[in-house]
């Protein structure tokens, strides 16, 4: 890329999301300023499963790509001939899925003559932290380096430092379900209709988070997480209630559950950012639209926390347009016979 063109004219990139249920296009300029977002949610045609059915996604993937490109190009008031390269997720997600966001994006590179970047999801929420609406008055400052990042969501409960742009170390994960299956599950355990995250947060508003006191699975020495004990201890707990002909006081359960994993969360993601002296905390993926995660993060004032917008939480293209900004200003573009990946950590992201 032109230097002068990168210093002093504005970078745009269109970029677009199918790593899962949402289909999702976006347009960014220069890694910050969202001028357009366009999701197609598949929520309610998986309902019926009780989770995501991949051939049904990637098939309504199909249906949906067009239009929802379309549509962030005229929300931004522009075409393809104002873009300066095309970004897409190439994994990790579901390969049916990622498929048809990746060719579409080599559809349109071809077509145009446009740079390709292929981007990590994870590393897309981790950039979510940096966007902000074309209309806001004031811009916030970004997050400062060294920071530590949160990954909580359906797939993934990662702990990653980030030093500078593109550079990860990954301190643990989780070593059975992320956060946001736990909700799932045990969602399914309280009669609660999918996704579970949502479902517990609106049933925990009116219940009693000390009713039961579920296991928290400290993993001390590591920055590892495991939720699999709360939730057959949830299990444990349903079953003997259910035997002893009592109606679930699902509000309680369903309060109880959430501060156990909240408390787990926020506790290890605390003391990883003191131990290891960081700036700032990020705290990105689905399960960071819960909002009980949020307070908890929020009202300490210990270490300055980012946490996007509830829109730019779950899965978008706009996360993924930073993160292809950045990839693209530091010379990382793709030739067109890049593959999706639909396992691919984020510490082999460079």
């Amino acid at each position: 890329m032109n230097q002068m063109k990168k210093n002093f004219l504005p970078v745009r990139i269109l970029a677009i999301e199918t790593s899962c249920d949402e289909t999702a296009a976006a347009i960014l300029e220069n890694g910050r300023v969202l001028l357009s977002s366009v999701v197609a949610s598949q929520i309610e045609i998986h309902q019926q499963y009780g989770g995501v059915f991949p051939e049904v996604a990637s098939r309504q993937h199909v249906r949906d790509i067009y239009r929802v490109v379309d549509q962030a190009l005229q929300q931004a008031h522009m075409s393809l001939d104002n873009m300066d390269a095309i970004a897409a997720t190439r994994g990790p997600g579901l390969a049916g899925s990622l498929v048809v966001g990746m060719n579409m994006a080599k559809g349109i590179a071809i077509g145009k003559q446009l740079p390709l970047i292929g981007v990590n999801h994870l590393e897309s929420h981790i950039y979510s932290a940096w966007l902000y609406p074309d209309e806001t008055p004031n811009p916030p400052a970004p997050p400062e380096f060294p920071l530590l990042a949160l990954l909580v969501s359906g797939g993934h409960t990662e702990l990653i430092i980030m030093k500078e742009h593109l550079v990860y170390q990954r301190l643990g994960g989780t070593l059975d379900d992320a956060a946001g299956e736990a909700f799932d599950k045990v969602a399914r355990l309280f009669g609660l209709s999918y996704p579970g995250g949502p479902s517990i947060q609106n049933a925990a508003q009116t219940g009693n988070i000390k009713a039961f006191n579920f296991p928290r699975a400290r993993m001390e020495g590591t920055w590892d997480f495991s939720f699999s004990g709360v939730k057959t201890s949830v299990l444990r707990v349903v079953q003997e209630l259910e035997k002893s002909g009592r109606p679930l006081p699902v509000f309680d359960l369903a309060a109880s559950f959430q501060e156990s994993i909240v408390d787990v969360l926020f506790q290890k993601t605390l003391q990883a950012a003191k131990e290891f002296n960081v700036k700032n905390i990020i705290v990105a993926g689905g399960v960071s639209a819960n909002q009980a995660l949020r307070d908890r993060f929020l009202s300490q004032h210990e270490i300055p926390v980012f946490i996007p917008p509830l829109k730019y939480c779950t899965d978008n293209a706009a996360m993924v347009a930073a993160a292809g900004y950045f990839r693209f200003v530091h010379g990382k573009t793709d030739t067109l016979d890049i593959d999706v990946l639909p396992t691919w950590p984020i510490s082999f992201t460079l």
